[in-house]
């Protein structure tokens, strides 16, 4: 069973930062799902799919892969360019404006 080490992205819901600077080690998919006949759930008997192991540190959650022999692939997070403006929220309101602010 192959796992995968990755720094989560933000969600869509998300404006901060919050929940994206530690590491995931989740672990894929042993086996088939399998469709249950009386009720038609989708279930499966392998537990490991469920496990997610969190890290402080890219390094650290290498080294756990390492010592338990857990074949892993490593994804590098994409960074995204801070978004800060110089004079915030209330450049919105100033009165020296270069361009009209309109709704």
């Amino acid at each position: 069973m192959r796992a995968r080490i990755y720094q989560p992205a933000k969600t869509a819901m998300q404006s901060g930062t919050a929940k994206t600077s530690h590491w995931l080690l989740d672990f894929g998919q042993g086996s088939a799902r399998d469709i249950d006949p009386l009720m038609g759930w989708t279930s499966s008997d392998d537990t490991q799919s469920q496990v997610r192991l969190r890290f402080e540190s890219r390094e650290a959650a290498e080294d756990y892969a390492r010592e338990n022999g857990i074949d892993y692939t490593l994804s590098e997070p994409h960074k995204r360019k801070a978004n800060i403006r110089t004079r915030g929220y209330g450049e919105n309101f100033a009165t020296d404006r270069r361009a009209p602010w309109t709704h």
